[in-house]
């Protein structure tokens, strides 16, 4: 699809207001407890305390879009202020302002490993080497909250083409920048840096496995992970790496930073599973970011018919 201008969507004048975003989306409970997207806000059934909000942003000509299961799109002014980025605060409300001086220009992707054509690509070689589209996918974070966020990018199985994997890859392995001097949180000893995360090669090479290159027509914001960010949408949110600079395919499973850091409660796949609880809350429902009352989550957050296929034979019964 063409680019979509943000503008024919929500109106920045209104996607831009901060008082209405905080209105819209609400702010989470602080606690100690770290989890994989915030911090626990200590409910029995949830991870997250997103106050139910009636007032909302009104549609303009394009804003009652949906995706397909007809939920709408999450404003522009949640998705750009509600943020996880834990290499530079674990503060929600606070990632777009700590990542406004982000250098992002330039940038490069380093591809290789088990590949017959190892390159490196400039931002601009990303540009113009693919068509970029716009998909609307469903974000659910561990937490349980959840976006609808019209994404723009590509599919991850046409850069994996270009390279070549070799017969024994068997895993992706993804890296994000480690920069303590522009990623402050990094100098912490919280997590063991820099971000890592993983798929399967079967998983890369689905369709809806996309890299990103920004939102509502726009370029990513730091605090969206820009320059360039994964997007899985049938996992939880914790394995859409952002501002990656390294793109790996190797035979050993990849050891992620959160299967680093709770091995207890995180493991590789993460993929939505509503009959399955986190350790410590239930996945079995969600709220989306603006909309009040919470709903009944789905398997594969709704993208069963697309990757369920990918885990015939797994035990779904437990934690991935």
């Amino acid at each position: 699809m063409g680019k979509i201008p943000s503008s024919k969507i929500t109106p920045k004048e209104v996607y831009k207001n901060r008082r209405l975003f905080m209105k819209q989306a609400g702010v989470i409970a602080g606690a100690s407890v770290l989890t994989a997207c915030g911090v626990d806000g200590g409910k029995d059934d949830h991870a997250a305390v997103i106050p139910a909000e009636t007032e909302q942003i009104a549609p303009t000509e394009s804003g009652s879009r949906t995706d397909e299961l007809g939920y709408p799109l999450t404003s522009y002014g949640a998705v750009t202020n509600y943020n996880n980025f834990y290499e530079f605060t674990l503060r929600k409300e606070a990632v777009a302002k700590e990542s406004e001086n982000f250098v992002t220009d330039p940038w490069s992707i380093e591809v290789g490993g088990l590949v017959n054509k190892p390159m490196t690509l400039s931002m601009d070689d990303v540009y113009s080497s693919f068509d970029e589209e716009e998909r609307i996918y469903r974000l659910r974070c561990v937490e349980t909250w959840a976006m609808v966020i019209p994404w723009m990018g590509f599919p991850l199985h046409k850069l994996l083409a270009m390279v070549e994997p070799k017969s024994e890859a068997k895993y992706v392995r993804f890296e994000t920048l480690y920069d303590p001097e522009q990623l402050p949180n990094q100098k912490s000893n919280n997590f063991r840096w820099p971000y890592v995360e993983g798929l399967r090669l079967d998983e890369a090479m689905n369709d809806l496995a996309i890299l990103s290159t920004g939102l509502y027509g726009e370029r990513l914001l730091p605090q969206n992970g820009a320059p360039l960010r994964l997007v899985v949408p049938w996992k939880y949110g914790l394995k859409s790496i952002k501002s990656i600079v390294k793109i790996e395919l190797v035979e050993e499973m990849p050891t992620s930073l959160w299967m680093a850091s709770a091995p207890s409660e995180y493991g590789f796949f993460a993929n939505v599973n509503p009959n399955v609880s986190h350790p410590r809350w239930s996945q079995a429902t969600e709220q989306y970011v603006g909309e009040g009352g919470r709903v009944g989550s789905r398997m594969f957050n709704g993208y069963e018919k697309e990757v369920a296929h990918l885990y015939e034979g797994m035990d779904l019964a437990k934690w991935f």
